[in-house]
């Protein structure tokens, strides 16, 4: 279990549109080069459709991060901050990105990818895990693989997902979720208006100490009461963060082990789907033969 501290429940509505306030804040839980900062069972609930976080940095060695595996009923987002990333996905892409660029990949019905380092360059980044609704959960797997310039930038942030300040991510994700990658300087303030709706929010600090709602924070995420009010940032020298907000997903999370659905009928569906892509990943000798069967597990 993360290891998590939370605040009372009255503080988790506020109706003063800038006033918000850090509900709940974790160091996650680390298990080699990688972070589990968010899972479904804990502070996914309260920040869903962002229902895993996961932080990555590492020097890469031989052997891949993140291996052939398998997806269904979410998107998968790789925000690549430094290093190189080799990745495949059975949509038949394939290809390396540089540091800056950004991997998603909407699994829906189902579909299996790798995304591993390929140099020896310090590997820096996120992976993030986002709910879908039912009309898209069971749909036809996309991926799209963007290079640093394609990323617009607003001032200090880079736009990952969305819609700000005028301008709108080339990514092809579901309406009423942003996520931006911020990078401020020493006693730089910078302030966020979510969108009308999106009272969903929460903000993981990479590098440096970031004051927000009253809070000092570091190498932390934070999770901010449900509230679509401005966020106002502010810079104890320089500091790299990433900031998600959403409309708050309405709909119960089904798990598998490498699925989140909105129902047990489409985790079924979707679990069917990679158990067969994944037999003929191993009939072809690209996944290993213990890979590829009954899939079906749950998250404790």
């Amino acid at each position: 279990m993360i290891q998590t501290t939370f605040v009372s429940p009255e503080l988790q509505r506020s109706p003063v549109r800038d006033n918000r306030r850090v509900v709940a804040r974790t160091s996650g839980r680390t298990h080699g080069p990688v972070t589990r900062l968010v899972s479904p069972s804990d502070i996914g609930e309260l920040i869903k459709p962002f229902v895993f976080v996961d932080h990555f940095d590492m020097v890469p060695k031989q052997g891949s991060l993140f291996p052939m595996h398998p997806h269904s009923g979410i998107a998968t987002l790789t925000v690549l901050l430094s290093g190189d990333l080799r990745y495949e996905d059975t949509t038949g892409a394939a290809g390396t990105l540089s540091g800056g660029s950004i991997e998603w990949m909407r699994a829906g019905g189902g579909v299996w990818h790798d995304a591993s380092p390929s140099s020896d360059a310090p590997f820096r980044g996120y992976q993030v895990w986002v709910a879908l609704q039912p009309e898209l959960e069971s749909g036809p797997a996309h991926s799209q693989y963007l290079p640093p310039a394609a990323v617009p930038a607003i001032g200090p942030a880079r736009l990952v997902l969305g819609c700000h300040a005028g301008a709108r991510s080339p990514v092809d994700s579901p309406a009423g979720i942003n996520l931006l990658h911020v990078r401020l300087g020493g006693g730089q303030h910078w302030r966020y208006t979510p969108p009308t709706g999106q009272d969903v929010a929460w903000v993981h600090v990479d590098r440096g100490v970031l004051r927000v709602a009253g809070e000092r924070l570091k190498n932390e995420l934070a999770v901010f009461n449900s509230n679509d009010g401005d966020l106002k940032f502010e810079a104890e020298g320089d500091v790299e963060f990433v900031l998600g907000s959403a409309v708050k997903h309405p709909h119960s999370l089904v798990l598998g082990y490498y699925s989140v659905h909105t129902s047990a009928d489409a985790l079924r569906r979707g679990e069917a789907e990679i158990a067969r892509i994944g037999r003929r990943l191993r009939n072809e000798g690209r996944i290993p033969p213990a890979m590829g069967g009954n899939l079906v597990r749950s998250f404790s």
